[in-house]
């Protein structure tokens, strides 16, 4: 199964501006995650409660970085991400995903961030 570049980013935008049901459709069922302040495993259902309207964002861009596919059903990205939080407040960060196949899709099963300071963009 080849994974396509850009059905995983059009994924990857979802889990920044989609709500508690895009996250249930497009998570597996545990996922594993890492920011600075928090690094756990999360079950589907905590993952999505983290989609509230105070953590949504506008002003996405994406600037790719990497893309590995280290089995047929598993695919890692990695990406520089800025963005604007809904307070105004600009935010950037690297950023990782990883994505597992499933019968009914790829399904996130990694996400970490590092922020970045942000920079205005040139």
């Amino acid at each position: 199964m080849m994974a396509n570049k850009s059905e995983l980013l059009e994924l990857e935008k979802g889990f920044w501006t989609g709500d508690a049901a895009y996250f249930k459709a497009n998570a597996d069922t545990e996922c594993l995650v890492a920011f600075p302040q928090m690094a756990q495993t999360m079950s589907n259902a905590d993952l999505a409660e983290t989609a509230t309207d105070a953590n949504r964002w506008r002003d996405l861009d994406i600037d790719l970085k990497g893309i590995i596919e280290p089995g047929s059903d598993i695919v890692m990205l990695t990406y520089e991400a800025h963005a604007t939080r809904e307070n105004g407040e600009p935010y950037a960060a690297l950023v990782s995903t990883g994505y597992v196949h499933r019968v009914n899709g790829w399904k996130m099963m990694f996400h970490a961030q590092t922020p970045l300071e942000p920079a205005t963009k040139t």
